[in-house]
């Protein structure tokens, strides 16, 4: 059984849905369950999110452990048996190995069943863009699932094969997406005066979230705006641009400073707008709040993960949108280091290490034992 896991994950990372159009992986789960005699199976969770549920005999907590469904939009590298077959979809950010991880976990409660209480095993749609989890929170369904105790992991490459990586309070960061759009007017090249050109507005606008102010995050917290693509006129030499499009990823450590950022980035755009005599449109995209750990989630996972646990010093400065679920109830993400000598996630040879499956679920497994037996 251990082997065809291996071989569902394989299956998975072969056949990678992006968010919100994850049908088919969980099409794939569903058929899997089928023969792991889930109490309750819920699907459709938040778009195509699935959850399942194992009884104990007497009452007590439900605690919920997560998994993700979605891949990314980049093209896997060469090389692999089982490289991605849909174009320009890959699984490489590890995805597909969480939720192998969480289908042992199913396999391992179809035999033995918690004492007392709930676990609910939840395959969660959209991570990667921040829409999954409020969507599944939103989800009447998810009424009856709503956990005392949450957990979830990530694989960490760069981090010792196996080792858990834990940190109380703010584990990974705030960010969003942030799009800028200069409206002015188009004018023949040869006479750009008798339009409004958004090039001076965008380059500086550019210029300022480059050189942020100091002050804008509390001493000793981190407070970035990377600015990640833009789009001015088009290719027509004839033509003196009327419309400019700027990108910018928002990130903190914690959500307050994010109010602060995002509150700088909207009255930075709107002031060169003014100074150029141009309309401007802010809006935000792949919102994600600060996930915090609360103490005694983050106890149970440094019991469960043993003398492999890694504390860390400052928290990680990408984001995961389990913070929607640990706002709500108290839990823990953490990470699985995935080894020292591994590809970075979202590189294109980034491949998750099989053997990190048995060692993911078993410290979900403690976790289960230890809040529900």
């Amino acid at each position: 059984m251990k082997n065809a896991i291996k071989q569902l994950r394989h299956d998975l990372h072969r056949h990678p849905n992006l968010s919100g159009d994850e049908e088919e992986t969980a099409l794939r789960l569903l058929d899997f369950f089928t023969t792991q005699s889930p109490d309750k199976t819920v699907i459709g969770l938040g778009g195509h999110g699935l959850a399942f549920v194992y009884e104990g005999a007497e009452p007590g907590p439900t605690v919920m452990l997560r998994a993700d469904l979605d891949a990314l939009p980049i093209v896997e590298a060469e090389g692999s048996p089982y490289r991605s077959e849909n174009d320009g979809v890959a699984h490489v950010c590890g995805h597909d190995g969480h939720m192998a991880i969480l289908v042992e976990v199913g396999r391992r409660l179809a035999k033995r069943r918690p004492a007392r209480g709930r676990a609910v095993l939840l395959f969660q749609p959209a991570e990667e863009t921040g829409a999954g989890a409020a969507a599944v929170l939103a989800d009447p369904a998810f009424e009856d699932l709503r956990p005392d105790l949450c957990f979830a992991l990530h694989n960490l490459p760069g981090h010792p094969h196996g080792s858990i990586v834990v940190r109380e309070g703010v584990f990974a960061s705030a960010s969003r997406g942030m799009t800028v759009i200069f409206k002015g007017r188009t004018a023949h090249a040869a006479q750009p005066e008798t339009g409004r050109s958004p090039a001076l507005a965008m380059s500086r606008f550019i210029e300022r979230m480059s050189d942020l102010p100091e002050g804008i995050a509390p001493e000793g917290e981190t407070a970035l705006a990377t600015v990640v693509g833009g789009k001015l006129g088009e290719k027509a030499f004839g033509t003196a641009p009327g419309r400019a499009e700027v990108w910018v990823t928002l990130r903190s450590e914690t959500d307050r400073t994010m109010d602060d950022l995002v509150g700088f980035a909207a009255e930075a755009a709107t002031r060169e707008a003014v100074r150029a005599g141009l309309h401007v449109e802010v809006t935000f995209d792949d919102v994600f709040t600060a996930t915090i750990n609360a103490p005694e989630a983050v106890a149970t996972v440094r019991r469960a993960g043993g003398d492999a646990v890694i504390e860390l010093d400052a928290p990680l400065s990408w984001s995961e949108d389990f913070g929607r679920f640990t706002a709500q109830c108290p839990g823990a993400l953490f990470g699985l280091g995935a080894g020292e000598d591994v590809s970075p996630l979202h590189d294109p040879a980034y491949d998750f290490p099989d053997a990190l499956i048995d060692r993911g679920a078993d410290v979900f497994s403690a976790i289960l034992h230890e809040t529900l037996d």
